[in-house]
């Protein structure tokens, strides 16, 4: 699972930054082409983790919200991290960076492992 976790992170921070530059080409604006690149990255990245490394349903709604959430969470951890923790640990702006790409995905791991992955009773039911 830790594999299929990697591979589909990895693919996703790829086509993040492929998409990132393919619409900066485009003439469009850095903030815009972000929205972009981060909404196409989140989507397949629900793709790939629920199918391919959890092997869970796409269309579960509760599943679905809970990703959501641990997309903030992430958010808040990297911004707590660039903007709090590392200034205080005198961290350079890239230290602070780095931190962030080794903890975020560790973090991201264990809340779709316990969390958003979680077996559904109903879902994941055997008809007698």
């Amino acid at each position: 699972m830790l594999f299929r976790f990697a591979i589909v992170g990895l693919g996703v921070a790829a086509l993040y930054v492929a998409a990132y530059l393919l619409m900066l080409e485009f003439g469009l604006g850095k903030t815009l082409a972000n929205l972009i690149a981060f909404a196409t990255a989140i989507t397949v990245q629900y793709i790939g983790q629920a199918a391919f490394t959890f092997r869970k349903p796409l269309d579960d709604q509760t599943q679905m919200l809970r990703f959501i959430s641990m997309i903030g969470a992430g958010f808040l951890s990297a911004s707590a991290i660039t903007g709090l923790i590392g200034p205080a640990l005198s961290f350079s702006d890239m230290a602070s960076a780095i931190s962030v790409t080794l903890i975020l995905p560790v973090q991201n791991f264990f809340i779709m492992k316990l969390w958003v992955f979680t077996q559904n009773p109903k879902a994941d039911e055997v008809p007698s």
